[in-house]
């Protein structure tokens, strides 16, 4: 079985990231993958938040608190402004459906079953033909997005303690297996090593 992968090129991720925007339009679905690549929340803690952990007085709120359903442990994330725009568009969509109005209290409602979230299931089908349909080669599922959101952090320079927190693991070395670590990677490092200096 293949170890899920996250998305480690730059314009693979954008295009993954836009996909259910540009390619095939999807408010829902085009939200999840923004949730998921912002927050490095795990796929069924996204699939359970509620409308009333997400906004207030009908706006998006600056930090969302999460209790991890996995560890149990408690969460306090920021969102970012791409998370916010999204989430602001998504409410207006959102209030209009019949599961809001009929008084499901999830951000991402299951269409099939009252009072229910979006199945894990709906999720990865979604996430897998977005990835299919880009051709992407990894083994990307949901815990793509998580991985994602910790590989472009550590390459932007993220301090690996924050990093260890943000994921709530008990040590570094779980991070550090997230990250995903490839030749490619460690060939940038050989290849950059004193440049600034010499130029």
């Amino acid at each position: 079985m293949s170890t899920t992968q996250p998305i480690r090129d730059k314009k693979s991720l954008q295009n993954f990231k836009l996909y259910y925007q540009n390619r095939k339009e999807h408010l829902r679905n085009y939200t999840i993958i923004i949730m998921g690549l912002n927050t490095a929340l795990r796929i069924n803690d996204i699939l359970h938040l509620t409308y009333d952990m997400v906004y207030q007085n009908n706006k998006v709120r600056n930090h969302i608190v999460v209790k991890e359903r996995k560890t149990g442990k408690e969460n306090r994330i920021l969102l970012n402004n791409e998370t916010r725009q999204v989430l602001t568009a998504y409410r207006t969509a959102l209030t209009k459906t019949k599961m809001y109005k009929e008084g499901n209290p999830y951000l991402f409602p299951s269409p099939k079953k009252a009072g229910a979230p979006l199945s894990r299931y709906q999720a990865y089908r979604m996430i897998t033909a977005a990835a299919k349909a880009l051709n992407l080669c990894e083994h990307i599922s949901c815990h793509s997005l998580r991985k994602t959101f910790g590989y472009h952090a550590w390459k932007q320079g993220a301090n690996q303690v924050v990093l260890m927190t943000i994921f709530n693991h008990s040590s570094f070395a779980i991070t550090r297996r997230y990250l995903c670590i490839e030749q490619d990677d460690k060939d940038d490092v050989f290849r950059s090593i004193y440049q600034s200096a010499a130029a």
